[in-house]
């Protein structure tokens, strides 16, 4: 039998079979065990600080009240694209509420935000563009550059004076090039953050079309949790999530007039799938209404985090960085993080060891995520659960992804 002829997912069985175990990744269950508590398959209750549930709002009440309303009024889904019939009252509501409430003059909703990343780039840059990409940056944003045919270059992690010097070297090779800049507010993996204000006004000196990804700073960083790209003209597009601090699913684009325009008409990902679920949208309506009412949810977490930092550097481990609610700890072996991962666990405590390539080779970590509804107590857990651990990671191996 000729190679030809064989299996033709054999490549695919031996690629596997080189997979290390400890770079082997599982599906796991977990349903809701009170609050800010998740029951695993061995049936223990886990205190959550794992999810991305930033505020607690997955299954706060009103969400809830939202999202059977719209099931009752209008089903489960939408059937059809928003250019068919799956437009609901709900998505143009909530389109115009993000808008006023990020003062952007245009919103548009996307199933998730890997969909909606993929639309942003696709907009803002072509073949003949060049792409300069934080070296951290998002995974959806990276298939964007490949999808859309733009030249890649990767600069150093929230440096933004290699930043300068790529633009100055791009502009001077080619100085009618379409330049875009991609760029998180919150890197979630990282815990840190650019300095949005000087990155935007670099980027406006240059030329250069900049889109930041926001998805883990609503609801929590900027004024009023809307992001810290708040208020800067210079911001081509934003691109937020509902799945996060928002507590529900699905994902938007906003920006101008115009580029909202563009992707009405040209955005593939936009045009070509169903209309995001009206439960979600209106889940994602009624947690917009309590960021309005309530701004001080997502300012009581930076502080709670704050005092971890201090809680955890003054313990041995490497402070993390930022000041958003997630704290990596860097302990850089994959068989390590797994390590600690299980005896968190046998702790009552559920935080997921972060491996390659997710992040770079030799910066595997636990990823420790604040949830506004922790109780008393959860800090105190942590560190006894951690005490008996060697925090003796090396932290100057972190902050260069692996191309």
């Amino acid at each position: 039998m000729t190679a030809a002829a064989g299996d033709p997912l054999a490549p695919l069985g031996l690629a596997l079979a080189a997979v290390p175990p400890e770079r082997r990744r599982r599906l796991r269950s977990f349903q809701p065990a009170g609050t800010a508590s998740l029951r695993g398959e061995e049936g223990a209750p886990l205190l959550d600080l794992a999810s991305n549930d930033y505020l607690g709002l997955a299954c706060h009440p009103t969400l809830q009240n939202a999202a059977a309303t719209a099931i009752a009024r209008e089903g489960v889904g939408a059937g059809a694209s928003r250019l068919v019939c799956g437009g609901r009252a709900v998505h143009s509501e909530l389109e115009q509420a993000l808008a006023h409430w990020l003062g952007r003059e245009r919103v548009l909703l996307f199933p998730s935000g890997f969909q909606a990343n993929l639309a942003a780039v696709a907009a803002l840059a072509d073949r003949h563009s060049l792409v300069l990409a934080d070296r951290l940056i998002h995974h959806s944003l990276l298939v964007g550059v490949r999808a859309c045919g733009a030249r890649l270059q990767r600069f150093a992690h929230n440096d933004l004076a290699d930043l300068e010097r790529r633009l100055q070297r791009a502009r001077r090779a080619a100085p009618q090039q379409r330049l875009l800049v991609l760029s998180e507010s919150l890197f979630s993996m990282e815990g840190s953050s650019p300095d949005a204000a000087a990155l935007a006004a670099l980027c406006q000196r240059h030329g250069a079309t900049l889109l930041l990804d926001e998805a883990h700073a609503l609801g929590l960083l900027g004024p009023g949790g809307r992001g810290l790209g708040h208020g800067l003209e210079a911001i081509s597009l934003i691109s937020g999530t509902f799945g996060k601090a928002f507590g529900s699913g699905g994902a938007f684009l906003a920006g101008g007039a115009a580029v909202g325009e563009w992707l009405l008409q040209h955005s593939g990902p936009f045009r070509y799938t169903t209309a995001l679920a009206p439960p979600l949208a209106a889940a994602a309506l009624a947690a917009l209404r309590l960021l309005e009412q309530e701004p001080e949810r997502g300012q009581a977490l930076l502080e709670r985090a704050e005092c971890w930092r201090q809680a955890l550097s003054a313990a041995g481990w490497p402070r993390p960085p930022g000041i958003g609610p997630i704290l990596p700890l860097l302990v850089g072996d994959d068989r390590r993080a797994l390590a600690l991962q299980e005896q968190l666990e046998r702790s009552g405590l559920l935080s997921i060891a972060i491996r390659p390539p997710t992040v770079p080779t030799g910066t595997a970590r636990l990823r420790l995520v604040l949830r506004h509804d922790l109780p008393a107590g959860s800090l105190e857990r942590l560190l006894e659960a951690l005490s008996t651990a060697d925090p003796g990671a090396d932290p100057s191996t972190a902050g260069a992804r692996q191309p």
